[in-house]
């Protein structure tokens, strides 16, 4: 456990300490990050059985959650989504999703 005083400032892997050098010094790293199993699990019920979800995926789907959460909200929407989408460059997908969901609210809302 010599080591254990290092680790702050060390960048070794784990972002349990060294809080105030996060750019949301108020939010610890855990508490700001969804549980990625538990995204994987509702992503699936909408997926085939054998669907695997890719990795860009979740991370957009955190993209989208930080986003809310700045804006003090606790629902990810379809615009978070297509927002995560551009912000991470997959600006190709942006006008046929969002004509998607338009069509979408039309039927179901």
């Amino acid at each position: 456990m010599a080591e254990a005083p290092a680790s702050p400032g060390g960048g070794g892997g784990s972002h349990e300490s060294g809080g105030e050098q996060s750019p949301r010094s108020t939010v610890r790293e855990q508490d700001r990050f969804l549980p990625i199993a538990n995204i994987s699990r509702i992503m699936k019920k909408a997926l085939p059985a054998n669907a695997k979800i890719a990795k860009d995926a979740k991370e957009t789907v955190q993209e989208a959650s930080d986003k809310c959460q700045r804006e003090k909200r606790k629902t990810i929407n379809g615009d978070d989504l297509l927002w995560a989408m551009a912000t991470l460059g997959f600006e190709d997908y942006i006008e046929p999703l969002k004509l998607y969901l338009q069509k979408y609210r039309e039927v179901f809302l």
